[in-house]
C-alpha cells in the first residue's frame, strides 16, 4: 500500500509540475505581450502628440494670421476714422468760408 500511496502521490507531483511549466510558459507569452503592447502604446502617443504639436502648430499660425488681419482691419478702420474727422474739420471751415451755416445739414 505504500508503494501505491508514492506512485500516486509521484504521479500527482508530476501533473503539478507540468501543469506549473505550462502555467509557467503561459505567463511568459503573456509578459511577451504585455511589453509588445506597451512599446505599441508608447509608440503611439509619441505619434499622437506629433500630430497634436503639427495641428497645434497649425492653430498658432491661423491665430497669428487672424491677430494679423485683425490689426490691419484696426488699422484701416483708424486711419479711415481719423481721415473722415479730418475730412469734417475741412467741412466745417469750407461752410464757414462760404457762409453756410451748419444747421442746414
Amino acid at each position: 500500500m505504500s508503494d501505491e500511496a508514492e506512485n500516486f502521490t509521484l504521479a500527482l507531483l508530476r501533473k503539478i509540475d507540468v501543469k506549473v511549466d505550462t502555467l509557467r510558459d503561459e505567463i511568459a507569452d503573456v509578459r511577451s505581450e504585455v511589453h509588445s503592447l506597451r512599446a505599441d502604446v508608447a509608440s503611439d502617443l509619441v505619434n499622437m502628440e506629433k500630430r497634436i504639436g503639427e495641428q497645434g502648430k497649425r492653430l498658432s499660425d491661423q491665430i497669428v494670421g487672424l491677430r494679423r488681419s485683425v490689426m490691419e482691419y484696426h488699422s484701416s478702420a483708424i486711419g479711415h476714422g481719423v481721415l473722415l474727422t479730418e475730412l469734417e474739420e475741412r467741412v466745417r471751415r469750407l461752410e464757414q468760408h462760404v457762409g453756410l451755416s451748419p444747421e442746414g445739414h
